[in-house]
């Protein structure tokens, strides 16, 4: 991680969007698609197009555990009607990834990820930044 310089950010919101809530998105669909879906991990690693073993990874909680995504209620409707999409029409892998890239700046638009960022650094003053809630809210 960057080092502090006179007290500014060390951690940006992309950089927290890609290393915390893009793995935790994709940790929560794999387990859409794997436990309420009935789908074996291999059908799992086919379908979102990675690896049986980073399947077995994310229901492990070994990837992609830091948020548990379904506490938010709309991100969770959103997973599982992509879950279905999935399901039912196989996009590429670009078109999964950019569906789940628009779920998580759904999440920095409303504000969630923001005591997530301000405990990853705590340099962050969530009350002055609004950065993601105006860009994306």
């Amino acid at each position: 991680m960057p080092h502090v310089i006179l007290g500014i950010m060390k951690i940006n919101a992309f950089e927290v969007a890609a290393k915390y809530v893009y793995p935790s998105l994709r940790r929560r669909l794999v387990e859409i698609l794997y436990k309420e879906h009935k789908l074996t991990q291999t059908q799992v690693a086919e379908l979102l197009h990675i690896t049986q073993s980073a399947v077995s990874r994310y229901l492990r909680m070994n990837r992609g555990a830091l948020i548990e995504v379904s506490k938010f209620p709309d991100i969770d409707t959103d997973l599982r009607k992509l879950a279905e999409e999935i399901i039912r029409e196989r996009p590429t892998e670009y078109q999964i990834h950019a569906e789940l890239v628009k779920i998580a700046l759904k999440m920095l638009g409303k504000g969630y990820l923001c005591s997530l960022h301000e405990e990853i650094d705590p340099e962050l003053n969530p009350a002055e930044c609004k950065i993601c809630i105006n860009l994306f809210g």
